[in-house]
């Protein structure tokens, strides 16, 4: 198996939070890929997308994260990285994609307010209409899903472990 983890979902499915607990189970490193380009780019993520707007954020995303070298880490990007097909591929190269899926009304119930949460919404669009765009690449790229809908975070943990563990399993086939 390739021996890289990247956790794709929406933001508030757990990406960060289950991907470093995730990392400590399976002895690997950490990467939050908004620290990577926040630290390559010497801004905060919003400051980037107020100087370059969506579109050139999206940019320095892709590049960013289409030039991630990690080994043996678990990596959490940001959750439009699946407009990035250069970033995406890089990815599907160096690892396995596990998708934290959650229903659209456990994400609303979650952010609460989306703009205090970071994320960026378009003129006119709502977080449904996010979701409803997103989920088709969240599922085109994953190598694995993990619903965590009704689940508490010990239990989506448990549900990533076993997942990645069942997933090994069958390319050792």
């Amino acid at each position: 198996m390739k021996d890289n983890l990247i956790f794709i979902g929406m933001p508030a499915v757990g990406k960060s939070t289950v991907g470093v607990v995730v990392a400590k189970r399976l002895g690997k490193r950490f990467v939050d890929v908004d620290l990577v380009i926040q630290e390559q780019e010497k801004k905060l993520l919003r400051e980037i997308i107020a100087d370059v707007g969506e579109d050139g954020f999206l940019k320095v995303e892709n590049r960013v994260n289409a030039g991630i070298e990690a080994e043996n880490s678990v990596i959490s990007p940001g959750g439009s990285v699946v407009y990035c097909e250069e970033a995406m591929r890089h990815y599907k190269e160096i690892g396995t994609v596990v998708y934290l899926k959650a229903s659209y009304q456990t994400i609303k119930r979650r952010i609460r307010n989306p703009k205090k949460r970071g994320v960026v919404l378009r003129d006119g669009q709502t977080l449904r209409d996010l979701y409803n765009e997103r989920v088709p690449y969240f599922e085109k790229y994953a190598d694995i899903t993990v619903c965590e809908d009704g689940c508490r975070i010990e239990e989506t943990i448990e549900n990533v472990l076993n997942a990645v563990e069942n997933y090994k399993k069958t390319l050792d086939k």
